[in-house]
């Protein structure tokens, strides 16, 4: 057996408590590499806020990410009713439901905003979406990962040429597909657009598979609810002119205004863990640079967008 099967046997409350404390050990050493990227990031997209807030601020962050990484764990190794009995409301379900009638398909836009595995079961009750899937590192890892997305409705195609040929046939057909659009892509897979105020790669996948199909689109979130009972799912009309242009840069650009729209509102609750602008060009990898150049581009791009500053 697997041993991340032990994970289906403890409870969730026990997994969230677990999952607490290491996130306050990590807090309480900011060497750690996710404390140093959480913090590059809030420099980069918020760096006018008080230490004060910036330190409340990141403190949340690590949080939800670290709730979240243990609620996908027990996810995958629940039956997906059991992921679907966790979804307590859902926020402009007619949105979805368009989206879903819509005869050229529909795209899930899904960024790394709250616990995204959670919302997978619920979302493929509505039919059998056609997802990329990448192996994850280690054999072990993988094959439990793998498991737990093929208990789904899902066809899970790879991420080459081959998946997106696969997602492009869906969509003809008028199904539908989840995307996480906010991953960092190859240079030859991206333009450089601004996300939060910052020029960085963005991918254009998604961009280009609206803009050939006109499927609709539609945001989606699951965020864990203050009250500790499960969660919300949240729905987003998707409907910019602006998203379908075949022009890749501002297709991708309003993309990215989109999804910072979706992550406003819930700042803590996105993967601000990850190194989304790990290529910018007036910088190159702000995760790798020295704090001298660090702290001068940040000056020059906050003096570009003053009002860049998210305070949620």
């Amino acid at each position: 057996m697997n041993p991340y099967h032990i994970f289906k046997y403890v409870p969730l409350s026990v997994l969230q408590m677990m999952a607490r404390f290491v996130a306050w050990v990590i807090i309480k050493i900011p060497s750690l590499s996710i404390m140093r990227t959480v913090n590059i990031n809030m420099a980069l997209i918020a760096d006018s806020l008080s230490d004060q807030r910036k330190q409340a601020l990141t403190k949340d962050i690590i949080y939800h990410q670290c709730l979240t990484s243990i609620e996908s764990v027990k996810s995958w190794a629940m039956p997906p009713e059991w992921s679907i009995k966790q979804i307590r409301d859902v926020h402009n379900k007619d949105i979805l439901l368009e989206g879903l009638a819509s005869p050229n398909g529909m795209l899930a836009i899904v960024p790394h905003l709250g616990t995204w595995e959670m919302m997978n079961a619920w979302l493929n009750q509505f039919g059998a979406p056609t997802i990329m899937y990448k192996p994850v590192k280690g054999d072990i890892t993988n094959e439990f990962v793998l498991q737990g997305r093929s208990r789904l409705n899902a066809t899970l195609v790879p991420t080459d040429g081959s998946g997106v040929k696969a997602i492009f046939k869906t969509l003809k057909q008028g199904g539908f597909s989840i995307i996480l659009p906010d991953h960092v892509p190859d240079p030859s897979g991206g333009v450089v657009v601004p996300f939060f105020g910052v020029e960085t790669l963005t991918s254009t996948l998604s961009s280009k598979l609206a803009s050939k199909t006109k499927c609709a689109l539609v945001g989606l979130s699951c965020i864990r609810r203050d009250d500790g009972r499960g969660f919300d799912i949240y729905c987003y009309k998707l409907d910019d002119p602006a998203l379908y242009d075949r022009d890749a840069k501002t297709a991708a650009h309003a993309l990215n205004l989109a999804m910072q729209h979706m992550i406003e509102d819930k700042c803590s609750h996105y993967m601000w863990g990850y190194r989304r602008f790990k290529h910018i060009p007036q910088l190159g990898n702000p995760y790798n640079a020295d704090e001298k150049s660090l702290t001068d581009f940040i000056r020059t791009n906050q003096a570009k967008h003053p009002n860049k500053s998210r305070d949620n």
